[in-house]
C-alpha cells in the first residue's frame, strides 16, 4: 500500500466518524424536544457504515492485483432509532395527552455520551495513523536526498 492510498482510507475513517460525531450531537441537542415538524418527539439517529473498495487504476485491474483491494468506509445512510418513546408524567406540559403523559424521546444522554467519546477517540486514531504516514513519507524522502 502507497502512502496516497493509507491517506485515502484513513480519510474515509475519519470523515465516517466526524458524521457520527455530527448525529450524537444532534441527538443530544434534541434530548427534549417533544414535538417535530413530522409531529411526535425527536427520534435519535445513527448512521450506517459500510465497506467499500478504494477505486484502483484500470491497470492494476487488468493485472489482477485488484483481488485484495483496500477498503475504505463511507456512510451509507441515516437511520432512526425505532425505540418507543419514553412516556414522563407531567401534566402541565403542553403536550401532554389526556393521562398527563408527555412523550419524550428515545435519546439516552449517558448512552450518547459514550458514542462521542467512541468517533472522537476513532477519529483520534485516524489523525494519530495520518501523522504516522506523513512521518514516513518524509522519512523516505530524506533517504533519497
Amino acid at each position: 500500500m502507497d502512502f496516497f492510498t493509507a491517506m485515502e482510507v484513513i480519510a474515509s475513517g475519519l470523515s465516517a466518524q466526524r458524521t457520527r460525531m455530527n448525529l450524537v450531537s444532534e441527538n443530544l441537542a434534541n434530548a427534549q424536544t417533544t414535538q417535530t415538524p413530522e409531529g411526535g418527539p425527536y427520534r435519535r439517529k445513527d448512521p450506517i457504515f459500510q465497506s467499500a473498495p478504494l477505486a484502483v487504476p484500470f491497470d492494476e485491474v487488468l493485472a489482477g492485483s485488484a483481488a485484495d483491494a483496500v477498503q475504505t468506509v463511507e456512510v451509507t445512510g441515516v437511520v432512526e432509532d425505532t425505540d418507543p418513546p419514553r412516556l414522563v408524567h407531567d401534566p402541565g406540559h403542553p403536550h401532554a395527552d389526556a393521562n398527563g403523559y408527555v412523550a419524550m424521546p428515545n435519546v439516552h444522554v449517558v448512552e450518547e455520551t459514550v458514542n462521542l467519546l467512541m468517533a472522537a477517540r476513532a477519529y483520534e486514531a485516524g489523525v494519530t495513523a495520518l501523522g504516522s504516514v506523513k512521518a514516513m513519507a518524509e522519512r523516505a524522502i530524506s533517504i533519497g536526498s
